[in-house]
């Protein structure tokens, strides 16, 4: 028998506060002495702060990415998460089963954002040492932006897109209701990881327009909350292909 919706706003309601919550969390640190550690353009100072011994610098950008991530993706994940919650709720320990649904699913989330931040790390690199990439810097943001709207014509896009598009048969083909915990846990990673391939290369466009951008997070947000849980979202994907190449192309002719 699935729970009347009464049953289930007391913990839609408090899912939605954590993610104003987060949202908040991150406006604030944008705007503290300490918000130039959401942007990724000051990952110099990471590496200064690694060389010396020290990890806080590059726990504070994953720390951030992690908290963006939070407030991006988690809504778009809602659907699969308040299903999982409808499923298991006769159970005497179905809060901490979502809790480790949520946690599977931002910890695959956690580990993009540490390769994203290494992968930019060392392009970082990459450019202080080229004198030609030093002076054409658009050309990152250029290539970032056709490479998201190629990917959005792949089928692996769409094969990871369909699968967080069907909250119930995700679920059903991966619960088995045994060892609850553990499956509760990998449940979200698998979600996470489909999720991940589904919208790593939209993500990656917070690396060209300004990781900590809370106008582009929303924009972006939004647009993988639709794409992935309205009823024509999957429309949408290549329209967003074309108008990021597009975009590319115009950032290439503007730089050349």
């Amino acid at each position: 028998m699935w729970a009347r919706v009464d049953d289930r706003r007391p913990f839609t309601a408090a899912l939605v506060a954590l993610i104003v919550l987060a949202w908040l969390a991150l406006l604030a640190w944008g705007q503290s002495p300490y918000g130039r550690y959401l942007d990724h353009r000051e990952l110099g100072e990471v590496r200064l702060g690694l060389d010396g011994g020290s990890a806080l610098l590059a726990l504070a950008f994953v720390g951030g990415w992690t908290l963006m991530t939070f407030a991006m993706m988690l809504p778009t994940s809602l659907p699969l998460i308040t299903m999982f919650r409808t499923m298991t709720r006769r159970r005497a320990d179905h809060r901490l089963l979502a809790i480790l649904l949520v946690a599977g699913y931002v910890s695959v989330w956690a580990a993009f954002g540490v390769l994203a931040h290494a992968g930019d790390l060392g392009l970082h690199q990459v450019v202080e040492r080229s004198a030609w990439l030093e002076g054409r810097s658009w050309t990152l943001g250029a290539a970032t932006l056709l490479a998201a709207g190629v990917y959005q014509f792949t089928p692996l896009k769409y094969h990871c897109l369909d699968k967080c598009r069907s909250p119930f048969t995700f679920i059903s083909e991966r619960w088995r209701g045994s060892r609850e915990r553990l499956a509760s846990f990998r449940l979200g990673l698998s979600h996470g990881l489909f999720c991940v391939g589904c919208c790593w290369s939209l993500m990656l466009l917070m690396f060209a327009v300004g990781t900590g951008s809370l106008g582009w997070m929303l924009a972006l947000g939004t647009v993988m909350a639709v794409e992935k849980n309205m009823p024509w979202g999957r429309q949408i994907s290549a329209p967003l292909g074309l108008g990021l190449i597009a975009l590319g192309l115009i950032v290439i002719a503007v730089g050349a």
